[in-house]
């Protein structure tokens, strides 16, 4: 019985490999990346899907090889008790601390490039999390954000495709998560503090808005969607949308 399940747990690491060696092909992996910057980021990611896929696998190889060499059915070797070993409790500890140095370093870049090094630009955009929405701000024909001729809206943001985008994130509740799976976006958002994130799309279409922060009973619901499209054609859906607000509402009514 006790070979049953030692077999048994080396089939964890088979299959597990043969899971990630064929998710590409029925498209249940990482969704496409349309960002300049999202390489850096599945870089990242793939490295340390790597180490610790080594460890996983090696680890379950030495609890089969264990649960194979010393079943208790037909192993007669006498059991050999070891206590504490100093050396062995420092290699241990030095092993670990050396792969997590090793990641802290070649994360850099990713840490810089998404979360220190925003562009010299007026935003392009303000996005607030509201429970259980995305509600959106645009400068109007000023370009300036938060003046009477701003352009308002709720989860459909348009972006200009090409062009570095800079947004300003903040909440009006509870604490939010603006995720962006496509461009590799992920910003905790958190109430009283105005925080920004920044990114290029290479390809234009429609894709997703989620939250990625449990943020009450309707979460599941806060979705929207982002279109990235030529600037042409993104300044004529601003001046539609402006036209259309400003033929039903006066501008300087809108909540600042």
């Amino acid at each position: 019985m006790n070979k049953f399940w030692a077999i048994l747990f080396l089939l964890i690491p088979i299959l597990g490999c043969a899971t990630f060696i064929v998710a590409p092909s029925y498209n249940i992996w990482l969704p496409v990346d349309i960002s300049q910057h999202g390489h850096v980021i599945d870089d990242l990611f793939m490295m340390i899907l790597w180490l610790t896929g080594a460890v996983f696998i090696a680890t379950e190889f030495v609890l089969f090889w264990f649960m194979w060499r010393y079943d208790g059915q037909s192993n007669t070797d006498p059991a050999k008790f070891v206590h504490g070993r100093h050396t062995l409790e420092v290699v241990w500890t030095i092993l670990p601390a050396a792969v997590m140095l090793f990641i802290a370093i070649y994360q850099m870049n990713a840490w810089a490039s998404s979360k220190m090094d925003p562009p010299d630009m007026p935003p392009t955009a303000e996005v607030t999390g509201r429970q259980f929405e995305w509600r959106l701000r645009y400068p109007g024909p000023d370009g300036v954000l938060h003046t009477s001729d701003d352009i308002h809206g709720v989860n459909d943001l348009h972006l200009p495709v090409g062009e570095e985008i800079l947004l300003v994130i903040k909440s009006k509740d509870v604490l939010h998560s603006l995720f962006l799976p496509n461009m590799r976006v992920k910003q905790d958002i958190v109430p009283g503090m105005k925080q920004h994130v920044w990114f290029k799309s290479n390809e234009s279409g429609k894709y997703d808005i989620v939250c990625a922060e449990l943020c009450g009973w309707g979460h599941y619901k806060m979705k929207g969607q982002v279109t990235f499209e030529p600037r042409s054609e993104y300044e004529a859906w601003l001046a539609d949308q402006y036209a259309q607000q400003t033929a039903t509402t006066d501008p300087s009514d809108e909540d600042e």
